[in-house]
């Protein structure tokens, strides 16, 4: 098996607070080897000289759509297949670029895109998938006209759609059960309204019964649930009911927050998405009414963040982008920043989330065992997290299962 040698490199991750440069790093394979703050020796193994340069765990976003090629979620069911998975190829190959060499798909993707990438007919991160969200009739997710009975073709629109619709616990039973037998790494629940949608966000989604039966079958399946949710009811229902993530949740107040961190359950907060939507409202047909909205949901985003990190939940990152909206991939660390250390915007897209989805020690750190999903940086992200944006532009190599994306080192 190959062997590869990284060397003066400084690493930066969650187990220390600065970097720790002059270290090394030998990967066999896609798995780390050995990591040291001295040289290692290592005969027949490549080697590369980062130079000083910044070397960080692969960046990991735990919101995605990789399918969608289009805001207009009713519209995407009405796209050729086809052409969605081409466009969807070209989403996920800018992601890696932007050093995310992990993301978890929240409602669209399945086991197939996945498998694409990992077969490399995708250039891609490596992809957690949900397969359809969990959605109620009349719910979030439930992006019929009302004038329509089906949505799109009712043999194919699984293909490019982002959720299923289900009611009763039979039915929610079934659904995560044929979920999971497709592939899915998790569940998704549409659990309340939505921020587009013409249902409020306030509005809770599914009974007590139809959410406990969510949690049971997939921790049956070996998997969990994620928890589309704003405010404080919706948020704790979930919670009570087992949900490990709740996505969003920038509504949340203080006792809810406590609630959450007595449950040891994570918080996935959503905001550079409040942002895009912001800024390119007019050329997507919103009413200024509607703009105005997304100006406060900012604000209220940085609250929420705050209100959790008080509270001492588990804090994941995520950014929930859709069509023209995926460049701001990025965005989302520099909003963070706003409430957290630098440290911890990078732990958060990091450590946290790899626990969350399970891959502890696998992901998110660079240690003995883990996988070889790399970055290096020009410069320093605790000085300046904005080397993390511009679509890559800093970072010097990109690498995912011990595989090089991208190399710009001198040689």
């Amino acid at each position: 098996m190959s062997l590869l040698l990284l060397e003066n490199a400084a690493i930066l991750d969650a187990a220390s607070t600065e970097r720790r440069p002059g270290s090394a790093v030998l990967i066999e394979g896609a798995t780390i080897r050995e990591v040291s703050d001295r040289p290692i020796k290592s005969e027949g193994a490549m080697r590369i000289d980062l130079g000083g340069r910044t070397l960080m765990p692969g960046l990991i976003d735990a919101h995605v759509h990789a399918i969608a090629v289009t805001t207009d979620l009713a519209q995407l069911a009405r796209i050729p297949p086809y052409l969605v998975a081409a466009e969807a190829k070209d989403i996920l190959e800018a992601m890696l670029m932007r050093g995310f060499t992990t993301v978890r798909d929240a409602g669209g993707a399945d086991w197939g895109l996945a498998e694409a990438v990992r077969r490399g007919h995708f250039k891609g991160p490596r992809l957690f998938t949900a397969g359809l969200a969990l959605a109620q009739t009349g719910g979030q997710g439930d992006f019929r006209q009302r004038e329509e009975f089906e949505f799109g073709c009712p043999c194919c629109r699984a293909t490019r759609s982002l959720a299923r619709v289900v009611d009763g616990v039979d039915e929610v039973r079934k659904a995560v059960r044929e979920e999971l037998r497709k592939g899915a790494d998790q569940i998704k629940v549409m659990a309340a309204g939505g921020m587009v949608s013409r249902v409020p966000i306030h509005r809770c989604h599914f009974s007590t019964a139809e959410l406990e039966a969510m949690v049971e079958e997939a921790t049956a399946g070996d998997a969990y649930v994620m928890a589309h949710a704003y405010e404080s009811t919706a948020i704790r229902r979930c919670v009570e009911a087992g949900c490990r993530s709740i996505e969003h949740g920038n509504l949340i107040d203080d006792e809810t927050a406590a609630f959450m961190a007595e449950r040891g359950a994570y918080m996935v907060p959503t905001m550079t998405v409040y942002e895009g939507y912001h800024r390119h409202g007019r050329e997507l047909g919103f009413s200024g009414k509607v703009i105005d909205q997304f100006a406060e949901l900012i604000k209220a985003a940085v609250t929420g963040l705050d209100t959790v990190r008080r509270a001492g939940v588990k804090i994941g990152h995520g950014s929930d982008l859709e069509g023209i909206l995926h460049p701001y991939q990025s965005r989302e660390l520099r909003l963070k920043e706003q409430v957290l250390t630098r440290h911890e915007v990078i732990v958060a897209a990091t450590a946290t989330n790899a626990e969350m989805m399970g891959q502890a020690g696998k992901l998110g750190i660079v240690a003995p065992g883990a996988f070889a999903d790399l970055l290096a940086v020009e410069g320093d992200p605790l000085e300046d997290l904005a080397l993390l944006e511009e679509q890559g532009r800093h970072l010097a190599l990109i690498m995912r299962d011990g595989v090089i994306h991208k190399n710009r080192l001198p040689r």
